[in-house]
């Protein structure tokens, strides 16, 4: 069932209870929780019961106050959850745990939530990939020998194997959109400042970092995603219009199924193609040639890569440890005596490269960058919007992200542009694998996004159970 739907008779405590035996059902073959709250969520399950009996506020003030009132939640390890771990994946010789609550998980609490738990990230999500040198690789419940993407790849995999409902995770590069792709699920990346990325590693004081970075929400079903997000926004940030009732009769479609083509990225795959045009012609979709597009990886990388005071493994250190250098660093790492999986450790190099680029290079590619984001604006407007792929190929088997890594493009350019966008599930190909576009709008506009994920849903089924034909490899 989703969030959406209403049992009286369900008691929170009955809920809680079955997810929490699901997700140790599932963990053992996914490996995805990094820590997990089961008994302090069932006595907060417990405790709403209680409160519910009691008949203290009537259903409507529950509706309206408490939302997710008693429905379980789980968090990308990430985001700070007080009294949890916080490390992101690092290798700290004291545990890192969290002080305090980020804002969005406050919210959540306040809305009702209950906590169940913190999953797998890549260290510092700096990977398309979920795996670091603490709780280790997470891995796909349609194909375990498949990754679930990064780095949202935790909340990714609980979602599909149905160990979970409802998920907070962070995106700055497709972060929360390429595993709902490989999972089959929903994710979307709000417009910038909408939910506070307070309470994040990493973090950074640079004064645009929330142009590109921001915590997001994740949930199996596409009719969940207004309800999570309305219960998400920041009071004080972008105002989002997510009560607004609209048809997507009165939504204009535009698409493209190539990034330009630049020439950099790989194509899509014969059944991704092939699904992102029989959408667009479902939607009646006109096929546009936005010819900046092509710039998507050069102006990505200039923006994300001169952002200053971005947390690394060269800049935050454990107390009483001496920080750490790129040089030093690089040799361990290559000897096999580095805590670090390797994106951690190139990344100094990819920010010293980018130092060398001449000023003038960074300049004309901003330039395009608000160029582009005329163009679109003047595309979408307040009623369209724009269906492009979200990655070339279905999920992959680990590592092999390490020869894609230009293909994460194909996302990075809404962060760079800074527009909602919403990963939509449309379908399995021919080997059972989950299928995914994007839904891009223009800033603010994040309730057209959802409002075609859910007729999405509605016309090509959403979530599907991954299957079990083979006990070794899947999820039953």
């Amino acid at each position: 069932m989703s969030a959406g739907q209403c049992f009286p008779r369900i008691k929170s405590e009955e809920v809680v209870e079955a997810y929490i035996e699901r997700c140790k059902q599932v963990n053992p073959l996914i490996n995805a929780i990094v820590q997990d709250r089961f008994e302090e969520a069932l006595e907060e399950a417990r405790e709403v019961d209680r409160v519910i009996a009691m008949g203290i506020n009537s259903e409507e003030e529950m509706e309206e106050n408490t939302p997710l009132l008693g429905i379980p939640v789980t968090v990308k390890e990430s985001i700070a959850v007080k009294g949890m771990s916080n490390q992101t994946g690092r290798v700290f010789k004291t545990p890192q745990i969290a002080k305090a609550d980020a804002p969005v998980v406050e919210q959540i609490k306040r809305s009702g939530g209950i906590i169940l738990l913190v999953s797998n990230t890549p260290e510092l999500c700096l990977l398309w990939e979920t795996y670091n040198n603490v709780t280790g690789q997470t891995r796909n419940p349609y194909d375990l020998k498949r990754t679930p993407g990064g780095s949202s790849g935790g909340e990714a995999a609980l979602l599909a194997s149905g160990a979970s409902l409802l998920g907070l995770t962070s995106d700055i590069g497709g972060s929360s959109r390429l595993p709902a792709m490989f999972s089959g699920i929903w994710g979307h990346k709000p417009t910038p400042y909408a939910v506070s990325f307070k309470g994040h590693h990493p973090t950074s004081d640079f004064p645009k970092w929330g142009d590109f970075f921001t915590i997001a929400p994740m949930t199996r079903y596409a009719k969940d995603l207004p309800l999570l997000l309305r219960c998400m926004v920041d009071p004080n940030g972008t105002k989002l219009t997510l009560e607004k009732e609209i048809s997507v009769t009165g939504i204009r479609f535009f698409f493209m199924d190539n990034d330009g083509p630049s020439g950099m990225m790989r194509p899509l795959s014969r059944d991704l193609h092939a699904a992102i045009n029989r959408v667009a012609n479902d939607f009646k979709a006109k096929r546009v040639n936005i010819r900046k597009m092509k710039w998507s990886l050069d102006i990505s990388l200039s923006a994300m890569l001169t952002m200053k005071n971005i947390e690394t493994i060269y800049h935050k250190t454990e107390e009483g440890e001496r920080p750490k250098t790129i040089c030093t660093e690089t040799v361990k790492y290559f000897i096999g005596c580095s805590d670090s999986i390797l994106p951690s450790v190139i990344f100094g190099h990819l920010q010293n490269f980018m130092k060398i680029i001449p000023n003038s290079r960074h300049k004309h590619l901003a330039t395009i960058i608000e160029a582009l984001k005329t163009e679109f604006k003047e595309l979408l407007g307040n009623d369209g919007v724009f269906i492009y792929p979200t990655f070339p190929n279905t999920a992959h088997q680990h590592y092999q992200i390490y020869h894609k890594l230009l293909e994460p493009m194909y996302m990075a350019i809404f962060n760079t542009l800074g527009l909602p966008v919403t990963n939509c599930m449309i379908g399995l190909d021919r080997r059972r694998l989950p299928m995914g576009i994007q839904v891009v709008a223009n800033p603010g506009q994040d309730h057209l996004c959802l409002a075609v994920a859910r007729e999405m849903e509605r016309r090509y089924g959403g979530w599907v159970r991954p299957p079990s034909e083979d006990s070794s490899k899947r999820i039953d």
